[in-house]
């Protein structure tokens, strides 16, 4: 008998988007307090960009 719920997830995208929620799922529930917008920001990877009349910093140069 075929099983409903025994399906392989073959969708690279989705597939993205289901392990993002589950780390924001897990880092809500294994904190005391609400998530900050920069938290949220760091687990998804993302890189925040100024806003358009706010002239970017430069980076430090390598060494």
């Amino acid at each position: 008998m075929h099983d409903q719920f025994d399906v392989t997830l073959k969708d690279d995208d989705l597939l993205g988007e289901v392990e993002l929620t589950t780390t924001l799922i897990i880092a809500a529930s294994e904190s005391d307090d609400h998530l900050d917008q920069d938290e949220i920001d760091r687990l998804l990877g993302v890189t925040p960009t100024p806003p358009a009349d706010e002239t970017p910093l430069p980076r430090p140069r390598e060494q």
